[in-house]
């Protein structure tokens, strides 16, 4: 959420970045009305204990008729104002939490993902000798990727990974591992579920047209959609020491997905599934660190599609396809010929203060002061979308598939090829 003090101190400021989101507006004029509300109610209870106090003080042993008749009087007071007090302060925490986080500056205006700025590429768009395969297709010939049985088994958008399938996988995760390692990311692997706090706090709602969550019916726990979940999580109601700033962790998860709004044709096969596995990167830092991790993130995820030789562009999200967290987004798309178009594999968010304000994270400075820290995420692999641009860029003539050198070792082999059954 933001600082309300903030929002006080720059209304118009605060307007112009919900409105360029695509937000209303008029949500900003709603919180201040709440609070201004919430205040006079909480002055007006306070000025009520503070009445029974000083009640409380002036009487000396039997209390006399007046002073009983004030001591009711006031604790009809508080008996009435109190409930108003608790709603005013529900309704003006859940408006609060309706303002999306500020677009940074450098942040192109845009209505939506039509209007996001590329601002790079890496390679060229693969080309063959062959009429090329999709991934679906190249999976099922191979033996390695098969939907029927994943939909017979837990239904659409479920799937079976076989043999080699299994092997890319986990070269990945070594691969992404390792490297991460090397630039100071300790790996974590995460709990699969987290409180309703934790998912909401960082944005994954389990209602609505654009539902992700799914939930445990009777409990206070839903199936995490990233580890970004549960690594903020982790430090909720904390206060970090400056000397440990940053925090770099990479997790490890299963990820769940309800993938309840209308994507279109591009989101068959492995782009859009139930389930999928992914290692995601995740910084805690001061604020003033915030634009050089998330440019770190940018550059690590980068790195990785060029030591994969998968050709890529990096793409800047406009105000309009931010989402509610995030001030700065890019995302890299990995050229896809299935679809002949580049789709989108990656993406890292500088949430600045706005989740550890949901969440209560805080640092405290060398010179004792307190502030929130500011919160980073970006994805290093995701195996539901990386998988699609290998088996459909290192695609041979006879439907094997190439492995990436820097994978190679990992898996023990440099071709996934027909099982022999």
């Amino acid at each position: 959420m933001l600082d309300i003090n903030f929002i006080r101190e720059n209304v118009d400021l605060v307007k112009k970045g919900v409105g360029n989101k695509g937000f209303d507006i008029t949500l900003v004029d709603k919180v201040l009305e709440l609070d201004e509300r919430r205040r006079k109610l909480l002055q007006d209870v306070e000025n009520l204990n503070r009445d029974v106090n000083i009640l409380s003080r002036t009487i000396k042993g039997t209390p006399t008729g007046e002073q009983i008749e004030s001591g009711k009087l006031l604790k009809k007071n508080l008996q009435d104002k109190e409930p108003e007090l608790d709603k005013a302060q529900e309704e003006y925490k859940e408006a609060l939490n309706n303002i999306p986080n500020i677009p940074n500056e450098r942040v192109p205006v845009g209505r939506g993902d039509k209007e996001n700025v590329e601002v790079r590429r890496w390679g060229t768009p693969t080309t063959f000798t062959f009429e090329p395969k999709d991934h679906l297709a190249l999976g099922k010939a191979l033996g390695i990727l098969d939907f029927e049985t994943g939909a017979k088994v837990a239904g659409s958008q479920f799937y079976f990974l076989y043999g080699d399938g299994v092997l890319l996988e986990m070269a990945l995760t070594q691969f992404v591992l390792d490297k991460l390692s090397k630039h100071g990311f300790l790996p974590v692997i995460t709990p699969d579920l987290a409180k309703s706090r934790y998912y909401l706090g960082t944005g994954y709602s389990p209602k609505g047209d654009e539902a992700q969550t799914y939930t445990i019916e009777g409990e206070d726990l839903g199936l995490i959609a990233t580890a970004e979940v549960t690594l903020a999580g982790s430090h909720a109601d904390e206060t970090i020491p400056e000397e440990k700033l940053p925090l770099k962790y990479v997790g490890y998860s299963h990820c769940f997905r309800q993938e309840a709004g209308a994507y279109g044709k591009y989101s068959k096969g492995l782009y859009r599934v139930h389930q999928f596995t992914k290692t995601e990167m995740f910084i805690y830092c001061k604020p003033e660190d915030s634009e050089r991790f998330h440019e770190e993130i940018l550059a690590v995820e980068e790195e990785i599609f060029q030591d994969l030789e998968i050709p890529h562009r990096v793409v800047e999200m406009c105000t309009g396809d931010l989402g509610a967290q995030a001030a700065r987004k890019f995302d890299i798309e990995a050229w896809m010929p299935g679809r002949n178009d580049y789709g989108e594999v990656t993406s890292t968010s500088n949430c600045t203060d706005y989740q550890a304000r949901n969440l209560n994270i805080k640092f405290r400075r060398n010179t004792g002061e307190i502030e929130y820290a500011h919160m980073l995420n970006g994805t290093a692999v995701v195996m539901s979308r990386v998988p699609i641009a290998i088996l459909e860029n290192f695609q041979e003539k006879d439907g094997s598939i190439r492995i990436p050198e820097v994978l190679q070792k990992w898996m023990g082999k440099e071709k996934i090829e027909v099982r022999k059954i």
